[in-house]
């Protein structure tokens, strides 16, 4: 285990490298300066501005300011906000917390649903608990995120007022209290991205179990007299999920954008709203180092779902 976790961090250098290089240049080359609003502002110098790029290197070719990024980067400095006027790390360290609590909370609450849902929908194919289970996955994932969020807002918030839909991180509340507001606040956020992920991750489990229920082995395990549950359980169930590990984390990726809308909707203070802000105010520092965050919370989480494949099929071995 430990040489082949040793292994995937080697082969992660390179890849991280790469995508960070290929960030940095599309970033470099979009359109757009940093310090355009500069440019139109009476009290400030010209040669104030022509300071600025030449202390921040925006002049210099496109390698030269990556491969300084990339020093800096790695000596703990990831750049300064044009926009917010502090450092990058701490945009970001204030921010991610929130985007983790909630996108984590969301996959956890979709993977309660879509486990036993596909389960009991594949072991039971065609019934009306299967029928009724694949409309609601249906409408589900057709339904996207900021009109579900919508919805949510106005049946809960502003109907039946249940609900804050303005998420603030400075709650005037201590102890129990304080706890209990940010979950009542993170409510809707969760419910959103938690049910739009549960609804493909329902048809999903649900056709790795269909395809692992006509295998041999389960077969012979029935022959030999197990119970329906032992065999669904300990032969079906943990091998269907084999594939589905792979899938949530393919998703990443997609879990976060739409976490990026769904921060937009609620108001929420996370790493979401930091980059849609960076962007709209071309503060590029702040756009690759969030971008690179999310390649790397990908590399991770991609390296997880490896390491658990050998704990849901015993046969596969790192060496």
């Amino acid at each position: 285990m430990g040489a082949y976790l040793l292994r995937r961090l080697l082969i992660a250098i390179p890849s991280l490298l790469g995508i960070s290089l290929i960030l940095f240049t599309v970033l470099a080359l979009a359109p757009g300066d940093p310090f355009g609003e500069l440019a139109t502002n009476p009290n400030v110098p010209p040669e104030v501005r022509e300071a600025l790029r030449l202390k921040f290197g925006l002049d210099d070719p496109i390698l030269v300011r990556y491969l300084h990024w990339l020093t800096a980067m790695l000596q703990g400095d990831w750049g300064f906000s044009f926009a917010s006027r502090v450092d990058v790390d701490e945009l970001i360290l204030q921010r991610l917390p929130t985007t983790l609590f909630v996108v984590g909370s969301s996959q956890v609450l979709a993977l309660l649903i879509a486990v036993p849902v596909g389960i009991l929908a594949a072991i039971r194919p065609y019934s009306v608990f299967d029928q009724v289970a694949n409309t609601l996955a249906f409408v589900g994932f057709s339904l996207p995120t900021f009109f579900t969020g919508l919805l949510f807002i106005l049946l809960f918030s502003l109907t039946l007022d249940w609900l804050p839909f303005v998420y603030q991180a400075d709650v005037a509340a201590t102890g129990w209290h304080w706890y209990w507001e940010h979950v009542r606040q993170a409510i809707m956020p969760v419910c959103v991205l938690g049910f739009f992920q549960a609804a493909s991750y329902t048809r999903y489990v649900r056709a790795s179990v269909l395809d692992v229920a006509r295998l041999d082995y389960v077969t012979t395990a029935r022959a030999k007299g197990l119970s329906d549950g032992t065999v669904t359980v300990r032969h079906i169930a943990r091998n269907a999920l084999i594939p589905v590990v792979t899938l949530v984390a393919l998703q990443i990726p997609a879990v976060f954008g739409g976490a990026i809308v769904t921060e937009q909707i609620f108001r929420i203070p996370g790493i979401g709203s930091l980059l849609i802000n960076a962007m709209l105010a071309n503060d590029t520092p702040v756009v690759m180092a969030v971008t690179f965050v999310f390649a790397c919370l990908v590399v991770l989480f991609n390296l997880v779902a490896d390491l658990l494949y050998g704990w849901l099929d015993p046969r596969i071995s790192y060496r």
